[in-house]
């Protein structure tokens, strides 16, 4: 594992770009940073807010969530989030062009409700993406979290699951006919059968239409997650620090530390994308190393 940057206030939503560099949002600093190969940093916009995952669209415009910020928290030299912040901004998808740094808010709401706390996103090969609400906690209560499915020009947005208990990390699987989705707080990963863009296949069974692919136990929780090559999904492990890969039947299960309790994205890129690059959020580093599976091609980005 080696060190590319440090310094960063609480890093999440990894793009590794083609030219070698890799995008990231900041969400304590209320930033979209681009971190090139030799560690430089740059600010591309200053969002406000929490700036959470991101993702290159079909126009080559960087799609972001945006939960709105939270409360911080320093314990021992680093840096964790707590609940919705005292000047909470509101929930959105923000549209940026990494050329100028120009944004705009593409989506505030779903059929009149605000989006709460926006989270992570994926596209699909049709140029809509899905994306995740994680919701907000305050002192006394909580947002239920959801799924959603939005088009790029800011045209259509629907909400596709809900409730779920702090959606987080969100992929598709190599054949895109799955959908993935890790919920924070419950540790759990639940797959959804993709029937058309933006539809899911409906079952009618007690606890919603997913097929539970792995619950994690003990004292740990989930974020973000990538699909490898193989279609196992790479999710970051919050609290025990580091990526566990589950196979897609859920049957195996293996886990690589990182070394922090807020190991919180995963993105894959290089030659071959045989490279891992790893955000270590609340010690405020992107450290990278080799995998051994390759990653799954993105749309718009390494096709």
């Amino acid at each position: 594992m080696r060190e590319i940057a440090s310094g960063l206030k609480f890093p999440e939503g990894p793009i590794a770009m083609p030219d070698g560099s890799v995008v990231l949002v900041e969400i304590a600093g209320g930033s979209l940073t681009r971190i090139s190969a030799d560690g430089e940093r740059r600010v591309i916009a200053d969002l406000g807010g929490g700036p959470n995952g991101a993702a290159l669209g079909p126009d080559g415009m960087i799609y972001v969530c945006n939960n709105g910020g939270f409360r911080w928290h320093e314990m021992d030299g680093m840096l964790f989030p707590g609940r919705q912040a005292d000047d909470y901004s509101g929930g959105r998808i923000e549209r940026v062009d990494p050329r100028t740094g120009e944004f705009e808010a593409l989506y505030t709401e779903v059929d009149g409700r605000p989006l709460k706390g926006p989270n992570d996103l994926v596209f699909d090969r049709h140029g809509g993406f899905w994306f995740t609400d994680h919701g907000k906690i305050r002192k006394r209560d909580k947002d239920h979290g959801g799924v959603y499915y939005a088009s790029p020009d800011g045209r259509d947005i629907r909400e596709v699951i809900f409730p779920l208990d702090s959606p987080n990390g969100i992929g598709l699987s190599p054949a895109e006919d799955r959908l993935y989705v890790a919920e924070t707080v419950a540790r759990r990963v639940w797959a959804y059968d993709i029937v058309a863009p933006g539809e899911i296949r409906r079952v009618r069974r007690f606890g919603g239409p997913g097929d539970l692919v792995a619950g994690l136990p003990g004292n740990q929780m989930l974020d973000s997650l990538a699909i490898d090559a193989e279609g196992n999904v790479c999710v970051a492990t919050l609290m025990r620090g580091g990526i566990t890969s589950i196979s897609p039947d859920g049957e195996r299960q293996t886990f690589s530390e990182m070394g922090d309790p807020m190991t919180t994205n995963i993105c894959f890129g290089g030659e071959g994308l045989r490279t891992a690059y790893v955000t270590l959020s609340a010690s405020g580093r992107l450290v990278a190393l080799e995998w051994p599976v390759a990653g799954l091609p993105l749309n718009f980005l390494n096709r």
